[in-house]
Order: C-alpha cells, then sequence, then structure tokens
C-alpha cells in the first residue's frame, strides 16, 4: 500500500497504521480514508496528500 504525504506539514499517511483517532482503522488504504477525514497533525484536507 501507498503511503500519502500532507503538502501542508509533511505528515505521512501509512495504511498499515491508519488514523485510530481519526476513526480511520489500521491496514485502510489512502483511497477508502474518508473524504471528510483531515489530516490529524495540521488538519488539511485529504486533497492536500500527494503519493509518496
Amino acid at each position: 500500500m501507498e503511503k500519502w504525504k500532507c503538502t501542508v506539514c509533511g505528515y505521512v499517511y501509512e495504511p498499515e497504521n491508519g488514523d485510530p483517532d481519526g476513526n480511520v482503522p489500521p491496514g485502510t488504504p489512502f483511497e477508502e480514508v474518508p473524504d471528510e477525514w483531515l489530516c490529524p497533525v495540521c488538519g488539511a484536507p485529504k486533497d492536500q496528500f500527494e503519493k509518496v
């Protein structure tokens, strides 16, 4: 699974970890993360992320 980086703050979403605090379970590919999900570090929207 591909990692995605927030272009605002540099946070990297790793699918194997998910975002438990954001209700995204481990193993969730970025494409399946809800559109309303926000970066857990800076609050940027999902469309501010790019593949790394």
